[in-house]
């Protein structure tokens, strides 16, 4: 088979603690919306409704490297930069129509990530009854740190997500106020789309979602998976 031009290199994201060759290939990403109650509410909405999902591209992620401060470029036509701190499960084995029941054997790991949005053009195309890929699905969209393997996090209702910018606490919460559980997103995802090997999800955001200038250090951690150090820096 020749190509017409060479094919770009494949988006991937390195392995917590790994090889420096240890990378794991991303095949597509998807975003839980609205997935905290108190993130639902500060958004305009309230219930545990549905779970719905949108994508990104796969080489929208941003990989930051471990002990690294990554830099993201501020966006193009935007003037409002907001951060949404987000567990990201990476999926391992595909399938589809995954009970919950048995969703974390597709597990392969997790990492910290930010669902960077262009809030103001999110904003303007939801008026428009338009689709808002532009204000979620830019390049450099998806910043993440490295993937530490499932068997080496601990998980629990109790672990905790955070994120300071510029030292300053944005948004705290804890996995168990997720409105619906990794497990059941995995189930909902598959019902939907089949699932495969490099496929990321980020899991939801909770509240506190606001403005990023350039300049600002965002700082994001949750407990027992990771951090991501990440500048916003001039284009």
């Amino acid at each position: 088979m020749t190509f017409v031009f060479t094919p770009p290199a494949a988006a991937a994201v390195p392995v917590q603690g790994g090889a420096a060759t240890a990378l794991f290939p991303v095949h597509r990403i998807y975003c839980v919306g609205r997935n905290y109650a108190l993130h639902a509410i500060e958004m305009g909405h309230s219930g545990r409704e549905a779970p719905f999902f949108f994508m990104k591209p796969a080489d929208a992620v941003l990989p930051v490297a471990e002990g690294t401060v990554g830099q993201m470029h501020y966006p193009s036509l935007s003037k409002s930069l907001h951060h949404e701190l987000e567990l990201v499960v990476a999926i391992g084995k595909g399938g589809r129509d995954i009970p919950a029941a048995q969703a974390l054997e597709h597990v392969w790991g997790y990492a910290v990530g930010l669902d960077m949005t262009r809030r103001d053009l999110q904003g303007e195309a939801k008026k428009l009854g338009r689709p808002w890929c532009i204000g979620k699905g830019f390049d450099e969209s998806a910043p993440i740190g490295p993937i530490k393997r499932a068997e080496e996090c601990r998980l629990d209702a109790d672990t905790k997500i955070s994120l300071l910018v510029n030292g300053q606490p944005r948004q705290a919460s804890s996995l168990g106020k997720l409105i619906w559980s990794v497990p059941e997103i995995i189930e909902h995802l598959s019902k939907a789309w089949e699932l495969a090997p490099g496929d990321l999800i980020f899991s939801g955001t909770p509240e506190g979602v606001a403005a990023v200038e350039v300049g600002d250090t965002l700082s994001a951690r949750v407990d027992g998976v990771g951090t991501l150090e990440l500048k916003i820096v001039a284009r």
